[in-house]
């Protein structure tokens, strides 16, 4: 079991280890959301997720269609997960909430076109420009 949390530990959330989806989005809200040049999600069957503590949703028009949920503490405003219309039986994690540097790296990176220049992502990753949808030709 691994846990991920806000800054002040008001919503908690206990995952069952790491998992095997974990994505790079550059997309301008991920930007936006995390206030970094892109954000990094670790994705979870819902039901294998115990949340603890209760978070405040905000809800916005995904690029890839639908309405993305974003759950942030009320407290300290830590944005620690989300759900996707389009994705109902998962969970995005943030991975900085997990807090673990061991913690498994990204295998795609989505949404590049609005990359920046200076980012670089190595390693067995699938780039893609814009969801995940047609690969990036290079």
């Amino acid at each position: 079991m691994v846990d991920a949390r806000c800054s002040c530990g008001a919503l908690t959330l206990t995952l069952p280890g790491p998992s095997k989806l974990v994505v790079a989005c550059h997309c301008l809200d991920c930007q936006r959301r995390t206030g970094a040049p892109f954000g990094v999600g670790a994705f979870y069957p819902a039901e294998a997720v115990a949340i603890s503590g209760t978070p405040k949703e905000f809800t916005r028009d995904a690029a890839s269609g639908g309405k993305v949920h974003s759950y942030f503490c009320p407290n300290c405003g830590s944005t620690v997960y989300w759900k996707a219309d389009r994705l109902p039986s998962m969970i995005g994690v943030a991975v900085g909430a997990l807090a673990d540097p061991k913690y498994p790296p990204p295998i795609r990176s989505v949404f590049e076109q609005s990359k920046h220049d200076w980012v670089q992502i190595d390693g067995g990753v699938d780039h893609f420009r814009q969801g995940s949808g047609a690969k990036k030709s290079d």
